[in-house]
């Protein structure tokens, strides 16, 4: 464990933050991490519990308590506290292929599960692991290590979100030759062009990105699969096939003005203001601008969140975001007890930086969309909204949010972004390859397999189990390799946890 009387030694201490008026002024990464020093204090604040809830990636309540990966917490806690950094790398691998990408954008469900938490602070976990790999990165000790011997089998990956790139990463590991199709022109999937700069600068995919090429994995960029690459060719060619290009079907609003000029969904905002900054520094101008513009934001996720964030880097003149639910409790309610998911009211970066910008939260809470209004020429002028209750639903019984009668308003808008979450895979991809679907349109395994019902045709992430954490989709590509691996040779030697 960390040192015995460190939670009661040493208060938590995070990493700061660039304050919000100076760092919407660019799209870097804002986070300033620990000393070494402070970094190993945080680490001896670690209790090596008995029951260590902090790993244990359980459903409670229909919520996941605990890291889905089941990083091996206490182990490397106590080893960062006691400046074994290079075994605490190796102890962190064991369980996590892309620590670089799960320090910057994980919820941190391990620090939510924390024993340390319960009555205190959680362990800076997310933090000490951060430090972990960025320091292995430093010292060399995260180069590129090539498998000895290969099997002479191949498989192909399609998609290189984190799902595909674990994937990927085990069976080359195993010796298999893994090709990853990927139909962007840069790999990552939604890691590259689906979060945001300013949480996950891309040079940190592409640092990674080189080091699998080093080890031997091949990337096809600009490969459409199903369309401009045949699903025949793949199964021809290859011993196997995953797929796991995510669940990109934005779930959409559909209200009256809905072809008003001004409305996007949220991803393909964010995916083009990523492209073009990447390409050119925003001089292509291919990209959705909220420079001068009201906006409003339809959806209080994350994925709303960083719309708020994104708008404020552009200009906006206003940032609207409004959410259905409404807002949480500050402090864990009787019914939440640790170590459930905390419930509780987040004020994220891009609601943040919206409070320092224009002087409130730009969250509306129980509110939704009613009518999209547009001027004579078609353009967005103003978004009609209306007020949402609980209320039971007669038919079925359940409680739902209903419309209040009489409590329309109008918020002025000149661009509206759609975050209101995804419904499935892209059918295309499925039908290709002729793989079934299921009743959320995810692609159809038995449970707790990855394997569909076409022969030598596997799935992982969220095209298998729906929208979901980076954590998750890992995970599920750890396991799907380690089903692949053993349908080639019979048995596998590759961990899943």
């Amino acid at each position: 464990m960390g040192k015995p009387t460190g939670f009661m030694d040493y208060d938590r201490k995070a990493a700061a933050s660039v304050p919000p008026k100076e760092r919407i002024t660019n799209y870097k990464e804002f986070h300033i991490y620990l000393s070494e020093e402070e970094q190993q204090k945080q680490g001896a604040r670690c209790m090596n519990c008995g029951v260590p809830f902090c790993q244990a990636g359980m459903d409670i309540m229909g919520m996941t308590s605990g890291c889905p990966l089941h990083n091996l917490v206490p182990e490397w806690n106590d080893l960062v506290y006691t400046g074994n950094w290079e075994q605490a790398y190796n102890r962190l691998k064991k369980t996590n292929n892309f620590p670089e990408f799960t320090s910057r954008v994980c919820p941190a469900l391990c620090e939510n599960a924390c024993t340390c938490g319960h009555y205190g602070d959680a362990v800076t976990v997310k933090e000490n692991e951060h430090g972990i790999i960025e320091r292995a990165y430093e010292e060399g000790y995260a180069k590129a290590k090539p498998p000895r011997t290969r099997t002479g089998k191949t498989v192909a990956v399609v998609g290189s979100g984190p799902a595909g790139l674990a994937a990927a990463d085990q069976l080359n590991r195993r010796g298999h030759k893994v090709t990853v199709f990927e139909r962007d022109d840069r790999v990552g999937g939604l890691l590259m062009y689906g979060i945001p700069n300013m949480k996950l600068e891309k040079q940190v995919i592409d640092r990674k990105v080189d080091i699998m090429k080093e080890e031997g994995v091949e990337f096809v960029t600009g490969a459409n699969v199903g369309k401009d690459v045949k699903a025949a060719k793949l199964l021809k060619e290859f011993d196997a096939v995953i797929l796991a290009c995510g669940a990109k079907n934005p779930r959409d609003i559909n209200a009256p003005g809905r072809d008003a000029k001004g409305i996007y969904f949220a991803v393909d905002y964010l995916s083009q203001t990523t492209k073009s900054l990447l390409d050119s520094d925003f001089k292509d101008q291919k990209f959705v601008s909220a420079k001068g513009k009201k906006v409003v934001i339809i959806g209080g996720g994350d994925t709303g969140n960083d719309c708020v964030g994104t708008a404020i880097r552009q200009g906006a003149v206003s940032v609207t975001q409004l959410e259905m639910m409404p807002p949480a409790p500050k402090t864990r309610a009787e019914d939440n007890p640790w170590p459930q998911w905390p419930k509780v009211l987040k004020t994220d970066y891009g609601q943040e930086e919206a409070i320092a910008v224009f002087g409130h939260d730009p969250r509306i809470y129980q509110t939704t969309v009613k009518e999209f209004l547009k001027d004579k020429n078609g353009n967005l002028t103003a978004v009609k909204t209306v007020k949402l209750e609980s209320q039971k639903d007669e038919k079925t019984g359940r409680m739902v949010m209903g419309e209040v009668p009489g409590s329309e308003s109008k918020i002025d808008a000149d661009l509206v972004f759609i975050a209101a979450g995804f419904l499935g895979t892209q059918k295309y991809v499925a039908d290709a390859f002729g793989v079934k679907l299921n009743e959320r349109t995810n692609v159809s395994t038995e449970k707790g397999k990855y394997s569909t019902n076409v022969k030598n045709v596997f799935t992982a992430g969220d095209m298998h189990r729906g929208q979901s954490l980076v954590v998750w989709a890992i995970r599920e590509g750890r396991e799907a390799a380690h089903e692949v691996d053993e349908k080639l040779l019979g048995y596998s030697s590759l961990s899943v946890q």
